[in-house]
């Protein structure tokens, strides 16, 4: 092994994990690049599945594209056919599902290789039906990382890999994890015992012992070349491609071998169900709703002035307070007993001076609590950038260095922008903690919209500096018109003047429950919603088909689809919920994806549907849709039973029944 090129401390990687595959391996590399077409696989055309997870990219570019790990071994791996380097290529922009890239290649001479890469894990919170069922196709599993990004593998071991671990289900499907790159401090350590770069580097112990937890193979390739990849992932890859095609071989044959008990009668072959519809969610747009929130300056109640009282700015208290304990003492939103934080309460008098009383001509309002605060900005520097800060800040605070550019342009002296700088960390400063000029900007960085989606929440069903009470059923909810106006296009129509309701403090609501009026609101703040039922969902679905919110009408599409496809053929057969009736409401409310869903669902449980009341209230369009994609269709059962006629017949035991 000495004359293969391994490092002493490589070997030990290998060793540990994979003792004895690592050898045979190697073995079967050499005599299957040899002789391609071997025997062994004298089928017809067979395949094996690999699906990759992770982004081993860390270190390299993101234009690299050839560095990436599986094309790297499918363009450098002597078993993938030349002929077939066409196919290679153009699979690689794969355009049907943007969350993964698909490539396909010929090894073994005959064998078809499918390669599933998805880089991103977003793909488990987006799209969890899809990302099951490329588990559930797999052969072999890869999951990458690289050895510089430490916090993209803690998310990968607290999140993914647990559910990864639930998807496989105690399935023997073998599982790769590919440590990629050379850890970046001066003198590169591989010993599994070393901690010296345990800070800001992945190590060898913390990927071993995540290799344990899935019962994995754990490899190390500090950098993506002939060796690595060819003959260290490449052996290994190799190895358990042979054994699921071993394995396969085996499967067929023993279906053979029962295929021809009883007296050569083949049993009817049951297909595959209709793949169901895919339901594509939308992206959020939490960011760009607050945004331009501070463009079009509707129900602004904030006028920001300088020293010598002229007009600067215009902006939301909601807003502000969100992101900001010095605005909530500014505002009276907290006292400064609440906050006992010395250099908070010492920056808000210091930056600002709050007038409620006439300064300027003040818009006509009906509310006291509509009224807008005048404030004064001490810092003349500070006031000349503030419209930057603004956009800062309503962006959701995460955007460092276009704001420290934009304060640039203005300020061309370098101490004024680090004087300013240092004002809104001032501003942006976590109560109780010390938070110097490093770790706030790293703070704000690597938590993007913290600081207002989640501190929104604080606001919600609230009449802290509500300026609009909902009535329903009797009850009254607070609400703030800038979110509303911000994340809902009929709300920002409603107040916008032209209405009844941008008058009124009190605005009532026909049509809907409280409880769903509040699931309604509360994605509005926070744009997130957790349905408790399915009922929930579609009475939600229907509440934002009436505000035109469409990415609420999607969560709760997505959420009913989960929760029917998780649910037992038992539990499917006795649950009282009517799918017809959700049917019927999708449809009537507009919902295009989820009444298609529906329909194939209950085609594809036929047996169960049809023996249902409620199959009846189905229309003759739509019944006609479920006979034609039924599952198992009709001709199936009537071949299952001239067979089962035929084995009782012959008195013979059927193998399939």
């Amino acid at each position: 092994m000495t004359g293969s090129g391994l490092a002493a401390s490589e070997l030990m990687y290998l060793w540990i994990t994979f003792p004895l595959v690592a050898a045979t391996a190697m073995y079967h590399v050499g005599s299957f690049r040899s002789s391609p077409c071997s025997p062994a696989f004298g089928f017809k055309i067979m395949s094996v599945h690999v699906v990759a997870f992770g982004n081993e990219r860390g270190g390299f570019s993101e234009d690299d594209q050839q560095r990436s790990l599986i094309w790297t071994y499918l363009g450098r791996s002597a078993l993938v056919s030349e002929t077939d380097s066409s196919l290679l290529l153009n699979s690689a922009n794969y355009v049907r599902n943007p969350a993964f890239t698909e490539y396909q290649a010929c090894v073994f001479g005959n064998v078809r290789l499918v390669v599933h890469d998805c880089p991103l894990w977003d793909i488990f919170d987006s799209d969890w039906y899809t990302s099951r069922n490329l588990i559930g196709e797999a052969d072999i599993i890869v999951i990458k990382y690289s050895v510089n990004d430490k916090s993209s593998f803690q998310e990968v071991k607290d999140i993914y890999a647990p559910l990864i671990k639930k998807a496989l289900n105690h399935c023997s499907i073998p599982v790769i994890i590919s440590a990629v790159g050379a850890r970046q401090n001066e003198v590169p350590c591989t010993c599994p015992l070393c901690i010296s770069d345990r800070g800001s580097c992945v190590t060898a112990s913390e990927g071993i012992q995540l290799a344990k937890e899935l019962g994995a193979t754990y490899l190390e390739l500090h950098s993506l070349n002939d060796f690595y990849i060819g003959k260290y992932f490449g052996g290994v890859l190799e190895y358990f491609m042979i054994q699921s095609l071993n394995q396969k071989s085996s499967e067929k044959m023993k279906k053979r071998k029962k295929s021809h008990k009883c007296h050569g009668v083949k049993p009817p072959q049951l297909d595959q169900p209709e793949k169901m519809p895919i339901l594509k969610g939308e992206a959020s747009h939490y960011d760009s709703d607050l945004h331009n929130l501070l463009f079009c300056c509707q129900c602004a109640d904030v006028v920001f002035y300088s020293e010598d009282l002229k007009e600067v700015a215009e902006a939301h208290r909601i807003v502000l307070c969100s992101v900001s304990h010095v605005f909530m003492l500014l505002f009276n939103v907290k006292s400064p007993a609440d906050i006992q934080d010395s250099s908070i309460i010492r920056t808000a008098q210091t930056l600002f001076a709050a007038n409620r009383q006439a300064v300027l001509p003040v818009l006509n309002h009906n509310s006291s609590c509509n009224s807008p605060v005048r404030v004064i900005v001490k810092d003349s520097f500070f006031c000349s950038c503030l419209s930057d800060i603004l956009h800062f800040i309503y962006s959701g605070a995460f955007q460092w260095e276009l704001l420290e550019e934009h304060i640039k342009k203005k300020l061309k002296d370098l101490g004024n922008v680090e004087l300013v700088l240092e004002r809104v960390k001032c501003i942006l400063k976590i109560p109780g903690k010390v938070n110097s000029s490093r770790n706030c900007r790293s703070y704000l960085s690597k938590r993007p919209l913290q600081l207002c989606n989640s501190s929104l929440r604080l606001f919600f069903n609230t009449t802290v500096l509500a300026d609009v009470m909902f009535k329903i059923q009797g009850a009254t909810v607070p609400a703030h018109k800038a979110v509303l106006v911000a994340r809902c296009e009929v709300m920002a129509a409603m107040f916008n003047g032209n209405y009844a309701e941008s008058n009124s403090f009190l605005v009532p609501v026909y049509g809907i429950s409280k409880d769903t009026f509040l699931s309604f609101l509360e994605y509005l703040y926070t744009d997130s919603c957790c349905p408790a039922s399915i009922l929930q969902a579609m009475s939600l679905l229907i509440c934002a088909e009436m505000y035109q919110v469409s990415r609420l009408q999607h969560i709760c599409e997505l959420y009913i689809i989960t929760q029917l496809q998780s649910m037992p053929s038992r539990e499917l057969a006795s649950t009282s919920l009517s799918v017809v009736s959700l049917l019927r409401k999708a449809k009537f409310h507009n919902s295009d994806c989820l009444s298609n869903w529906l329909l194939h669902f209950i085609a594809s449980n036929y047996l169960i549907f049809s023996q249902k009341p409620e199959f009846e209230d189905l229309s003759v369009e739509e019944r006609n849709f479920v006979e034609m994609h039924r599952w198992p269709s009709s001709m199936y059962l009537k071949q299952l039973a001239e067979y089962r006629n035929y084995i009782h017949s012959r008195k013979c035991h059927c193998v399939v029944m």
